[in-house]
């Protein structure tokens, strides 16, 4: 009996699947190589620029498909398991205006000419907020990329870190400090001549995701290139919406981890068991492993689609799932790099041959644990919500003579009145739920 995939709602869901598999079958046909030597795919890239790729989040009145979150990470997930390194690296660009068009925080007309240039030339777009003094600029860091006003624009110095897709921006979102004003603000850069690619991407995993330095030496750019200010405990153009896009990296690591499994299952049923008489799948370890393989890719699409969905159709709650996204990013690429190990071990030492992708897929996965949000931040930002949660459940409500007296008083049977507190505290007190995830 095959098996229904049940993240496949409607006709429209069923098509875009087909649209990604077939992107991906193309380019899984040169990933090795590509992996190989660690050179950006500009090959894939061309494709996915002519068959609309990069036009998949961009809203349909600017010319684009308007795929919603639950798309994306369907697109995702099957274009992964042709190449992880390409769909990673195409992720930012889809991520970018998946945001943007969800929660636009600039003047709309740099939105629309961005949108048109992407339409028209095929831009391919990312944004730049890691630095090596500075780190993740997004956790709240002040960069050391500045901005200097000038009559002409503002002059952009500075360098950033892990700048996926490098040698094929067109135009990059970049964080950088305002001088004289103090406030962090993004601002759109084009590529030029003094935008300098610094090739220093050399991994384990992920090799062709171009993931290089770049350096802006003194890039004039206009006025109205300043698209937004980062305040401070402010949700901005890429935090915002519970930073639920970023569940495209989920999507892109459960997708390398399913191609492993599609390889360990039709190897096991082709390698033939001279003491089984028959294919090794059929061997009992073989079969305990390939339900493990299923029980955690089922887990993880119960939870990145449900999420999803849950995120598309409460508006009141999207804003304030941002724990469950942390939660869904850990759990989801976590179960991936499992299910590599067990689809590593179905296949035994064949598995290691750099002749098969499965040792491609083992390094691409490792990855996941150095996306955003690390597993430490999500455990340390869900133990300390807890702990807010219960102390300030803790803490006395103010007192209001109209409506919250601070005591009770009546009579007793003698006459005598007692006095009860009723704002001392109650130390076994029920934590509500929402107090520890919200």
């Amino acid at each position: 009996m095959m098996t229904v995939d049940v993240t496949l709602r409607d006709a429209s869901d069923t098509a875009l699947a087909a649209y990604a598999d077939e992107l991906a079958a193309e380019i899984a046909s040169t990933a090795r190589q590509y992996d190989e030597s660690g050179e950006f795919p500009h090959a894939h890239f061309e494709l996915l620029r002519q068959r609309g790729a990069l036009k998949l989040t961009l809203p349909k009145a600017l010319g684009g498909d308007g795929l919603s979150l639950y798309q994306l990470l369907l697109f995702q997930e099957r274009l992964a398991r042709g190449s992880g390194s390409t769909a990673l690296a195409l992720g930012w660009h889809l991520m970018v205006f998946g945001y943007l068009s969800f929660d636009l925080k600039w003047q709309r007309p740099a939105f629309e000419r961005l949108c048109r240039d992407v339409v028209r030339r095929g831009d391919l777009v990312n944004v730049l907020v890691t630095e090596r003094e500075a780190g993740n600029l997004l956790r709240g860091s002040q960069p050391t990329t500045v901005a200097r006003r000038t009559g002409q624009g503002y002059l952009i110095q500075g360098r950033k870190a892990f700048c996926s897709a490098a040698p094929g921006l067109g135009q990059m979102i970049v964080y950088a400090l305002v001088e004289d004003e103090g406030r962090v603000a993004e601002f759109l850069v084009p590529r030029s001549e003094r935008v300098r690619i610094i090739e220093n991407w050399n991994t384990i995993g992920m090799r062709s995701t171009g993931s290089h330095d770049i350096e802006f030496d003194q890039v004039l750019v206009p006025h109205d290139a300043l698209l937004s200010y980062i305040d401070k405990d402010q949700p901005s153009s890429f935090t915002t919406g519970s930073r639920a896009f970023g569940l495209q990296i989920s999507a892109v690591y459960l997708g390398i981890a399913t191609a492993a499994r599609d390889f360990a299952l039709d190897f096991a049923d082709r390698y033939q068991s001279h003491s089984l008489g028959g294919p090794i799948l059929d061997a009992p370890q073989v079969q305990q492993k390939l339900g493990e393989i299923e029980l955690l890719i089922g887990a993880s699409k119960t939870l990145l689609y449900g999420l999803a969905e849950r995120w598309e159709r409460h508006d009141a709650i999207k804003h304030r799932l941002d724990h469950e996204v942390a939660i869904t990013k850990h759990q989801v690429t976590n179960q991936a790099i499992r299910i590599v190990e067990l689809a590593m071990g179905i296949v035994g030492g064949h598995a290691l041959s750099r002749e098969l992708p499965l040792e491609r897929y083992f390094r691409d996965v490792q990855c996941s644990r150095y996306n955003p949000p690390q597993d430490d931040m999500v455990i340390a930002n869900l133990a300390r919500s807890a702990t807010e949660g219960l102390r300030a459940s803790r803490q006395p409500e103010p007192a209001s003579s109209s409506s919250h007296p601070a005591s009770v008083s009546h009579p007793d049977a003698a006459g005598a009145e007692t006095v009860i507190d009723v704002t001392a505290p109650v130390e076994d007190r029920e934590i509500p739920l929402a107090a520890l995830v919200d």
